[in-house]
């Protein structure tokens, strides 16, 4: 029996070349053919899957976390799933979760949190609340194509603004610079830094890879931008993927400090739940030759497992060629003068005043 959700090529925009079945999912449709290739016609011949957006009201807007490996206490995200489709992305299981594919349904079905704004003003406005730097836009890019149409991320930054809360972003949009009005101002406050993620450089490759995310090119251009006025910034090299784009992690520290990056990390390739398979199926569709070679060295990092899920491995591996990477990085790091980010403010942190229905008195 042929699994139906396999198509015969990939499809063109998308980084995920089928519905991958949730974790959680209690059964899962096959097709098998009947001799006459209707089965795979139909695929064939069905056009490629639309991105929809699902509107919803939030009722928290912060997460917050613990993990030692993470750089941040607390983060909001303005949208669930991304639609710039980076087949690599670790935050693809969590599409499980809504009962949807971690596949194509991450990329496609994307839902917006129009409320986002509202409720961040009401959490920061809490008597309790201690403020600490958030990152805006963690488990999927804040800056994805559909917030030029919701505004989500503005609405959440003016309010940050508005109560100079410290943030941080990663992102692999140049979008970002449509906001660089707010991150200026927050900048020299002390408010503000942002990373940007560059898997590789070649054109070709990250189109496969991320294929609505902003080209190399661009990210690096966008860099600049904000590195000219005044925006801390850094690069993050993520992730590096053995045999495919490790080779490029000089060369991509070396571009993003000519940029204005003044910091720098790598983490290596994570394939966590379902995106094992995700991950699995695009070599295949795209470097069939090349599919083994990836996936034993990725488990020569892992312990010989696809993924190891344990803090203080997973971000980097283990094993020679891990420390061989984390060589290369700390090599290429001080050679280029790369340090930290300037530490964040929290002391400027004003509560903001939630309308009263009695109206101001004062």
């Amino acid at each position: 029996m042929e699994d139906a959700r396999k198509p015969l090529q990939p499809i063109k925009g998308r980084g995920a070349a089928s519905r991958v079945a949730g974790r959680y999912e209690t059964s899962t449709a096959v097709g098998s053919d009947d001799g006459w290739g209707s089965v795979y016609q139909d695929m064939a011949e069905a056009p490629r899957p639309a991105t929809t957006v699902t509107e919803e009201q939030a009722r928290g807007i912060i997460s917050r976390n613990d993990s030692p490996d993470v750089g941040f206490g607390q983060s909001v995200n303005p949208y669930r799933g991304c639609e710039h489709g980076c087949v690599y992305c670790f935050a693809r299981p969590s599409h499980a979760w809504l009962d949807l594919s971690p596949g194509l349904d991450f990329e496609t079905r994307l839902y917006a949190k129009t409320n986002a704004a509202e409720r961040l003003r009401a959490e920061l406005a809490k008597p309790g609340y201690q403020p600490r730097p958030l990152a805006l836009g963690i488990n999927t890019d804040a800056y994805q194509p559909i917030e030029r149409r919701y505004r989500i991320t503005r609405e959440l930054l003016e309010v940050l603004a508005e109560c100079r809360h410290p943030v941080s972003f990663v992102t692999k949009s140049a979008m970002i610079t449509r906001d660089l009005d707010l991150l200026a101002s927050m900048a020299r406050e002390r408010l503000v830094t942002v990373y940007f993620s560059v898997t590789s450089l070649d054109n070709r490759l990250s189109a496969r890879m991320e294929p609505r995310a902003s080209a190399p090119h661009a990210r690096l251009r966008a860099m600049r931008a904000l590195y000219q006025a005044g925006v801390p910034v850094g690069v993050m090299v993520a992730p590096v993927v053995p045999a495919l784009t490790d080779h490029e992690l000089e060369r991509i520290l070396e571009a993003a400090h000519e940029h204005g990056a003044r910091a720098a990390g790598y983490v290596l390739l994570r394939l966590p739940h379902e995106l094992k398979e995700v991950w699995r199926e695009w070599l295949q569709l795209h470097y069939p030759d090349r599919a083994a070679h990836v996936m034993s060295l990725v488990r020569q990092m892992r312990g010989g497992r696809d993924y190891d899920s344990r803090f203080g491995t997973r971000m980097r591996g283990e094993g020679p060629f891990a420390r061989l990477l984390g060589q290369r990085f700390a090599t290429a790091s001080r050679r280029l003068g790369f340090g930290r980010l300037p530490a964040l403010e929290v002391a400027r942190f004003v509560a903001p005043r939630i309308p009263s229905p009695q109206g101001e008195l004062f």
